[in-house]
């Protein structure tokens, strides 16, 4: 009874654990320290998609390089306490943590104490992210609704719907109005 028991817990764990993309620490891609943080009440209501209109990137140290650059953009120009992204996804397919799960992000007016922010390296104006990508994207959702980070009924939003700007690009915004939790 009782290894039956586990093996039930352990399956429970690993199907839940299952639906969630690879995502690359901090420490692993080299984040700096950040400034400062807030913390973020879980689960939310919203997740918020962004491009980074950049340059793509493919390989893991591509990435990992771009995301340097967002997070020194943000931090020193901007002056954001942090990378503002919640997450940011590479066309390799990996997720980088960026504020996770429970930091208040700097990445959408009127949506940043209430949202993950997710941003998708490169600039998606006249096409779309590949499709490891957009499956991490979209696992990234299923795996913080899964954990309770994100709320079951929650609304999708590109960044333009909080601001005037061409963020997520014409391209994403376009597919991510097709996605089943947009708007709602």
């Amino acid at each position: 009874m009782i290894n039956f028991t586990f093996l039930i817990i352990a399956l429970s764990f690993s199907s839940t654990k299952a639906s969630c993309p690879n995502i690359v620490s901090r420490a692993e891609w080299g984040a700096r320290a950040p400034i400062g943080s807030s913390e973020m009440s879980n689960p939310v209501p919203y997740v918020v998609i962004h491009h980074g209109a950049t340059a793509a990137c493919a390989t893991k140290s591509s990435c990992i390089n771009l995301v340097k650059s967002y997070q020194i953009l943000h931090m020193d120009t901007n002056k954001w306490d942090d990378i503002g992204y919640s997450f940011i996804v590479g066309e390799d397919g990996n997720v980088y943590e960026g504020r996770g799960w429970s930091r208040v992000g700097a990445h959408a007016p009127g949506f940043n104490t209430n949202s993950i922010g997710i941003c998708i390296i490169g600039d998606f104006t006249s096409r779309l992210p590949n499709s490891l990508a957009l499956n991490a994207v979209k696992n990234l959702i299923e795996c913080g609704v899964s954990l309770g980070k994100i709320k079951p009924t929650y609304s999708l939003r590109g960044h333009r719907d909080s601001s005037a700007t061409e963020c997520p690009g014409n391209t994403l915004y376009t597919e991510i109005r097709k996605w089943a939790q947009y708007g709602l």
